[in-house]
């Protein structure tokens, strides 16, 4: 098996939506190879410790073991393995559970085919892939809880230009989106966002996500005392 190959495992308990999916990636993408598909949480889980493979797309209901316990034991277990759920759901709390585990990515079923294809090489790149309609929801859907006081602290230090580059990626744009809304340079979002990690304290946009209540929480009082 050539190393080049991106592995993955498909878990979902809708087989003919698993065989689907496994027909689709590997007759359009000759860089993608599906390893297996489990029908069940607790059989994804035994699998990848089989299969090895590099990334294990995962829906979030499932019979045995659901979906978010699947990808928490998965990345404890298999760190080196990227989880990337697949699902119907655009529940906050699958989402936040699922980023909160080591989930890399939250796709809704819905994406076209050449775009799932893309998401997993996204993926497999480091890339982390949020639906856009799952980021809106966790833009704008509960807002209700109290932020931590050191995360909001380390928000009031941002700029301006990084407040709207934080925005940005909140809402799961990548560097070349924000650079274009913005229109500036790339490169100048990439400064941007490295002085915005170490503002936050963070390494990687997973972390930002993780903090979404309380960015939104922040962001929204910069709006009103503006307004």
């Amino acid at each position: 098996m050539p190393e080049s190959l991106i592995k993955v495992l498909i878990a979902d308990d809708q087989r003919m939506f698993a065989e689907s999916i496994k027909y689709i990636v590997e007759s359009r993408a000759s860089d993608i190879l599906v390893v297996g598909i489990s029908f069940d949480g607790r059989e994804a889980v035994r699998q990848v410790g089989e299969l090895r493979p590099n990334i294990v797309l995962l829906d979030v209901r499932m019979p045995v073991m659901d979906g978010v316990e699947a990808a928490r034991l998965i990345c404890r277990d298999h760190p080196e393995v990227k989880v990337l759920m697949l699902t119907t759901f655009a529940d906050d709390e699958y989402v936040k559970a699922s980023l909160r585990h080591g989930a890399v990515g939250y796709l809704l079923k819905n994406r076209p085919p050449v775009e799932l294809i893309n998401s997993i090489r996204a993926v497999m790149g480091g890339i982390m892939q949020i639906d856009p309609a799952v980021s809106r929801s966790l833009l704008y859907g509960n807002q209700s809880e109290t932020p931590d006081e050191q995360i909001l602290a380390n928000l009031k230090t941002l700029t301006h230009r990084e407040r709207e580059v934080l925005t940005l990626m909140v809402q799961a744009l990548d560097n070349r989106q924000i650079a274009k809304t913005l229109a500036v340079a790339e490169q100048t979002v990439r400064n941007y966002i490295s002085t915005i990690y170490d503002k936050l304290g963070v390494t990687h946009r997973m972390a930002v996500l993780r903090m979404v209540d309380e960015i939104v929480h922040f962001l929204d009082g910069i709006e009103g005392k503006s307004g």
